[in-house]
């Protein structure tokens, strides 16, 4: 390894040595609803003040690594970022990427350094006798969280259930979802006891073809790590909760329904390192007014294995 390169690690280490806190790492999921930097075909950009209230969540979830969906360009993307560096919060290492769908992204913030990058953006599948592209690829990287632990993380957002003329959004979603775990099993085949964690937005109920797909069958199942709904006063305060097995993440306002659309799952490996009394669906009295989902923040330790 260039000693340049080492240099540029060990900086980065520094830097994301005030996030650990007792030994323990933070990784958040949330959907930000059209977090554009202007109007797009199909799409009206967020107002400044959801904007305000998204950094206001990223704020008090105050996770070392979050993944993003419904990310504007790198624009807007970089606008949130720098936003929340002038608020106190600083990511120093991100990922962004494009798929199909050109307006619409998946992004990762983090404090770890990124010693890797796979991006998938352009896979394809037939449905239909068709060929068609995943609408918003697939990010894959592998974050240095010490000199000592390092983990990869998989971010998706699988197709919605809204409708399209051209295909089934149902069928569009299977097949990203097979796709994704394509990039699962080609990562436990390549490391089976290394760290991998799957996140996002699968647009789905636990119940659903595309969900099971994701998370896989027998000794390569992923593990659905399941938060449940708390609050807290401040990131570094208790979480509260506030009722069993209260766990949904989206509000579909049409059809006045909530459902849990965002996961976290992980691998054996890494779920047996969850620290439950700091693993959530955050709940916010400010969640509508910056998206139609909420965040999900799950905590790790870097001690022993369980």
């Amino acid at each position: 390894m260039r000693p340049h390169f080492l240099l540029l690690l060990a900086a980065g280490w520094l830097l994301a040595a005030g996030a650990l806190a007792a030994d323990r790492f933070s990784v958040a999921t949330y959907n930000v609803e059209n977090y554009l930097a202007g109007p797009v075909p199909g799409r009206t950009a967020k107002p400044a003040e959801a904007k305000a209230k998204v950094r206001d969540t990223l704020l008090a979830l105050h996770a070392d690594v979050v993944a993003l969906q419904e990310m504007g360009g790198t624009n807007a993307f970089l606008e949130l970022r720098d936003s929340l560096r002038a608020a106190g919060l600083d990511y120093p290492h991100w990922e962004h990427i494009s798929g199909r769908d050109t307006n619409i992204h998946v992004a990762v913030l983090s404090r770890f350094p990124v010693v890797a990058r796979r991006p998938h953006t352009n896979d394809s599948f037939l449905l239909n006798d068709r060929r068609f592209r995943v609408s918003r690829g697939f990010i894959e990287v592998d974050l240095q969280v010490t000199p000592q632990f390092q983990f990869t993380l998989l971010a998706a957002h699988l197709k919605s259930k809204r409708p399209v003329p051209e295909a089934d959004q149902a069928g569009l979603r299977e097949q990203e979802a097979l796709l994704l775990r394509e990039k699962v099993d080609a990562r436990l085949k390549a490391s089976p006891d290394a760290p991998l964690l799957v996140l996002g937005d699968l647009n789905d109920t636990r119940a659903a073809k595309p969900v099971r797909t994701v998370l896989g069958r027998g000794r390569a199942a992923l593990v659905d790590l399941r938060p449940e709904e708390a609050t807290r006063a401040g990131p570094d305060a208790p979480l509260q909760r506030t009722a069993a097995n209260v766990t949904w993440t989206y509000f579909y306002n049409r059809e006045d329904a909530y459902s849990r659309f965002d996961y976290v799952l992980a691998n054996r490996a890494l779920a047996s390192r969850i620290v439950p009394e700091q693993t959530c669906v955050l709940a916010l009295p400010w969640w509508r007014e910056a998206s139609d989902h909420r965040p999900v923040l799950v905590t790790f330790s870097l001690g022993p294995e369980k």
